[in-house]
Order: C-alpha cells, then sequence, then structure tokens
C-alpha cells in the first residue's frame, strides 16, 4: 500500500496560545496584569479569528470543563480565552522560548483562584496583536 508523502505539505500559518478560563469578574484585571510583559487576552467569543465566536466559546468551555470531570465545575460559566505571546518573545522563525512559558505560566499562577488552564499551548490561525490594530 502506498504512503502519502507529507514532504512539501506546510502547515497553516499559525500562532501559540494558552487556552485560559477565566473567572468574567476578574477578566479585566489579569488583561491589564499581563499587558507589560507582551502576552495578549482574546476572548474566544469575540476573537476576530473565530466566525461564530459565541458558538466556538461555548465549545471550548464545555470542552475544557468536562475534560476536568467535575474539578473545574466552578468555572462551568468562566469566560474562555486564548493568550497570545507578542512579538518581543519572538525572534524570527524560532521556537517560542521557555522563558515565554515560564512568564505566562508564572503570571497565571498568581491568579490561581480566578482561572483555571493547563500548561500547554495550542495553536490558532495568526492574531493580529492589539497594537497593530491600533496603528
Amino acid at each position: 500500500m502506498a504512503r502519502a508523502s507529507v514532504r512539501g505539505v506546510q502547515r497553516a500559518p499559525h500562532q501559540n496560545v494558552a487556552t485560559v478560563l477565566v473567572d468574567p469578574t476578574m477578566l479585566r484585571e489579569l488583561e491589564l496584569d499581563l499587558m507589560p510583559l507582551d502576552l495578549w487576552v482574546w476572548p474566544v467569543a469575540t476573537a476576530p479569528i473565530c466566525a461564530d465566536g459565541p458558538r466556538q466559546a461555548f465549545q471550548v468551555r464545555r470542552r475544557l470543563v468536562e475534560a476536568r470531570r467535575g474539578a473545574w465545575d466552578l468555572a462551568a460559566e468562566w469566560t474562555p480565552v486564548w493568550i497570545s505571546f507578542g512579538d518581543s518573545w519572538t525572534t524570527g522563525a524560532e521556537p517560542l522560548p521557555w522563558a515565554a512559558h515560564a512568564a505566562l505560566w508564572d503570571k497565571l499562577g498568581e491568579h490561581a483562584s480566578h482561572v483555571r488552564f493547563r500548561k500547554r499551548l495550542g495553536g490558532v490561525p495568526r492574531l493580529s496583536s492589539p497594537l497593530d490594530r491600533a496603528g
């Protein structure tokens, strides 16, 4: 049986993000706390890459809460967000440095009672930085 070659097939441009559930009463505070670190909060429901943001937010929240089998039930109504890394964390095509991961996990740890997350990154289509949109 012939195997399909993956050589020459490229992954669509993407951006590494952490998917986090945030207590909506603390969303703004978390966002302001992450900004000086060049970490950007994108509520899934309003992210510019989502054709149906509210539906995707519902699905992301449900998947995260159900995966924890009751441990995250208090977050069943929290806001799902993607947290992306700004340009200061990247060097060309180099992988995201471990210092970026550590900065994010440490900061989220400071907000542990108001966030739920797994220490891993996923990929989403490119999000423009908030600074790009302002200019």
